[in-house]
């Protein structure tokens, strides 16, 4: 197993090494994100093209964050050298992901869970490519992830949950960074914690995604508006992040309702959308899980709920495991998901592929990242395609618990 760890880390190596050298007119969504922060030092609304330099591309985030990237964008460093910049990123996400149960600290955890943040359904290949910030709410999602799995031991007086609240608002401000992700939020509920601290951590959360909304629109009401007419393509004669083909189940809804003649009909392309979602992503965890909980379930006369909270809290490990999880199925399902999006997805990956059996760990790191890597060196962009969405939908399968184990699956050697 270390050997094919190795082999498949060498690939990758390859592969960030090709993408630190490929063409420099690359990185189109650093100069656009920087360019906004120029128009909107210069006064200008950087909602609109005409008023960014050098591209044909929007800005599509909120007006709070152009002031929070203004010290990115100083100077012009970040432009002219994101790739390094954003290596070291890629490789600090990785190292502040937990494990979860032994797999914390060991040697081949933390070089697995490198290769994954690096080289995972080449997400990292087109955060280098297109220069995108989505480095930055990875960053944030690993820091959210160490803090919020981070294990409460009792028996030496640690109760607080500082850390969790802490993971949550990181969390929160995560989803705030793409709209679209918010329900990634309710994966909390399965934390190995008490109800109300549960319930807790996902209002903290909620109120820390809609923060910048509401920070945005008290003191830019204005660039608020001309933001919303730009994601709603509002604004004619330029490019609207909405109407972007992107590699989501919502598109591939789109695409089966166009190849039977229903493109025009929405409300058979939303129904489309929530049955595929359901029959790959949900339905799948949702029976994983009912078949864990349900082979270890305690008599008693609590209700379902009740006794499914008290499971979670007797298996820790377990319940961190089936958080990470959901997130990364809420994540599969949110209807916008950009090829440098599966970057996160890989992260998520990450903390559960080490502790999985021998075979299964390395299925999935063949087929997450081998696979598509080895496509990628020789020239497969995975472009205007399903390609990512299928190798993480396989992943997340075999990701799933298929046995009512009592904390955690052994793991390789």
């Amino acid at each position: 197993m270390t050997r094919f760890i190795l082999a498949v880390a060498m690939l990758v190596a390859t592969a960030v090494a090709i993408d630190l050298g490929a063409d420099e007119t690359f990185g189109w969504d650093a100069r656009v994100n920087c360019a906004a922060v120029e128009a909107h030092v210069a006064g200008l609304d950087p909602y609109y093209v005409k008023n960014l330099k050098d591209t044909k591309l929007s800005y599509p985030y909120l007006p709070v964050t152009l002031d929070a990237f203004r010290p990115l964008c100083a100077g012009g460093f970040l432009v002219a050298h994101y790739k390094p910049v954003f290596l070291v990123l890629a490789v600090i996400c990785a190292l502040l992901l937990p494990g979860v149960g032994k797999s914390r600290r060991d040697f081949q955890g933390v070089a697995l869970r490198v290769v994954f943040a690096l080289g995972g359904f080449v997400g990292f290949d087109w955060i280098i490519a297109t220069g995108n910030f989505a480095i930055l709410s990875g960053l944030l999602t690993a820091a959210s992830l160490a803090l919020l799995l981070r294990p409460v031991q009792p028996e030496r007086g640690d109760t607080s949950i500082a850390p969790q609240l802490a993971g949550a608002a990181l969390l929160g401000l995560v989803t705030s960074f793409k709209l679209v992700f918010f329900p990634v939020l309710a994966a909390l509920y399965f934390l190995p914690l008490p109800r109300g601290r549960k319930l807790l951590l996902i209002a903290l959360a909620a109120g820390m995604f809609a923060l910048p909304i509401l920070v945005s629109l008290a003191i830019y009401p204005d660039l608020f508006k001309s933001w919303l007419a730009a994601i709603f393509g509002q604004i004619p004669g330029q490019h609207s992040p909405g109407n972007e083909v992107n590699p989501s189940l919502l598109f591939l809804s789109l695409t089966l309702a166009d190849h039977f003649g229903l493109a025009g009909s929405k409300p058979v392309a939303a129904v489309l959308y929530g049955l595929i979602a359901v029959a790959l992503v949900l339905a799948p965890f949702a029976l994983s899980v009912w078949h864990m909980f349900r082979a270890q379930r305690p008599a008693g006369k609590a209700s379902l709920l009740q006794a499914f909270d008290d499971w979670l809290i007797n298996h820790p490990e377990a319940a961190m495991r089936i958080t990470v999880l959901a997130m990364y199925a809420l994540y599969l399902c949110a209807p916008r998901l950009k090829e440098y999006a599966f970057f996160e997805v890989a992260l998520y990956a990450a903390v559960l592929v080490v502790s999985l059996p021998a075979a299964t760990m390395a299925a999935v790191l063949a087929i997450a990242v081998a696979i598509p890597t080895l496509a990628s060196v020789s020239g497969v962009a995975f472009m205007g395609g399903f390609g990512q969405l299928a190798i993480a939908l396989i992943c997340f399968w075999l990701l799933l618990p298929r046995e009512p184990s009592h904390q955690s699956a052994p793991q390789a050697s």
